[in-house]
């Protein structure tokens, strides 16, 4: 299996994760073009070589009306120019490039526009980007969706994440590293915070390891045949390097762990109420099996999919909200298809579609929550919804 390895040892930022996947590409000087011409001198990318410490590696800068943009603020919430998540939207959906890059990262700002809503008590489609929002940024992220496209390789994987310590200057203040939105965009996302000083890990960098990534943890045992190495701006005692490995990997599946346990004095509300806590300490899945006691009575077993590190969060909840004395647990690994999203117009608003992939397997399906929306704003049903995605007006 082709595999992608991510060495987010050093954090992850647009810049870096560019500049890291370049060194992957057969031809980066085409690949650098390709971009280019697409941004149509809006934003220019050039690459340099670099240099950290006795490390070799590439550096991406991006430049906006001849002006490069400042490290110091790349990726933070310095600027005053404000974005809609529509004209982010407008701007790379209009970009010629192909149609799985422009989907991944019209993805990608989508769930930096959810957790920009979440951090202000907002909706996503009233947030108004800062630095997000601004080419640099857009830059960043459809370059690494394009050259991921390029590559095409069926996994992605990384390292636990190291996000560094100490504050961050922001358009709100001095806040604790991660940012609030960085940190809601690695939920679920094994990450540290190390002995190094700094923003290692920006918003840009962590939305597009939640999109791609299909596994965290150490590498797999792969057959390294490319590596590439992207530089940050920042100086630090240690090497400001994301490694990039691109070579084949066994399909060891995700590790992952079931919890389950046995239930015969919960009400119907209770059970439903649990697997309501459970997918909020973070559960991959809940599941409930009719089965039989001891005095023949009927009952239920309680069901739950998590990562190794949700564990503990699973365990409490299972305790919390249930009336059982213990909970059984089995490592198991998860073999899963490749996921990415696109956007898909309607009448009454666009609608986001689930692409899986692998195994000589392709599947698409419309987000739920998207048809809801529009069938109770339209008075419509979802099947009406379904067929304007298949049959757009003329």
């Amino acid at each position: 299996m082709k595999t992608l390895y991510l060495d987010c040892g050093m954090g992850a930022a647009g810049d870096m994760l560019t500049a890291a996947l370049m060194g992957l590409t057969d031809d980066r000087e085409a690949a650098l073009e390709e971009l280019n011409r697409a941004f149509a001198g809006k934003a220019v990318l050039s690459l340099s070589p670099d240099r950290k410490g006795s490390l070799h590696g590439l550096h991406c800068t991006v430049s906006i009306d001849g002006d490069v943009e400042g490290q110091e603020e790349k990726d933070h919430h310095h600027h005053h120019h404000h974005t809609s998540l529509a004209e982010v939207e407008a701007f790379i959906g209009s970009l010629r490039l192909p149609e799985k890059a422009v989907a991944d990262a019209l993805a990608v700002f989508r769930l930096i526009a959810e957790a920009e809503g979440k951090v202000h008590g907002s909706t996503m489609e009233n947030i108004h980007f800062h630095e997000l929002g601004t080419l640099d940024a857009m830059a960043d992220v459809v370059s690494v969706c394009y050259l991921i496209h390029l590559l095409k390789p069926d996994r992605v994987a990384a390292s636990p994440v190291h996000v560094g310590s100490g504050t961050v200057r922001t358009a709100h203040g001095e806040l604790s590293v991660p940012a609030p939105a960085t940190m809601e965009l690695l939920k679920g996302i094994p990450i540290y915070a190390g002995e190094i000083r700094g923003e290692l890990c920006t918003p840009t960098g962590a939305a597009l390891l939640k999109h791609f990534v299909d596994r965290f943890g150490t590498m797999p045992a792969m057959s390294v045949e490319k590596i590439g190495y992207g530089t940050g701006t920042k100086e630090f005692p240690q090497a400001n390097i994301l490694r990039a490995l691109l070579g084949d990997a066994e399909d060891e599946g995700e590790r992952l762990l079931e919890l389950s346990c046995n239930l015969d004095d919960s009400t119907p509300e209770d059970l439903g109420y649990a697997m309501e806590a459970l997918f909020q300490a973070g559960a991959l899945d809940v599941w409930y099996t009719p089965i039989g006691m001891k005095k023949s009575r009927p009952a239920v077993m309680l069901s739950c999919l998590g990562r190794a590190e949700q564990r503990e969060a699973l365990l409490r909840c299972l305790f919390r909200h249930t009336g059982t004395l213990g909970v059984r647990e089995f490592p198991c690994s998860r073999v899963t298809l490749t996921r990415s999203f696109r956007t898909a117009d309607t009448p009454w608003g666009p609608v986001r579609i689930k692409r899986a992939e692998g195994f000589g397997v392709v599947r698409e399906k419309a987000e739920y929550e998207d048809l809801k929306a529009i069938a109770e704003k339209e008075k419509l049903t979802l099947t009406e919804v379904r067929k304007a995605l298949k049959d757009p007006p003329a």
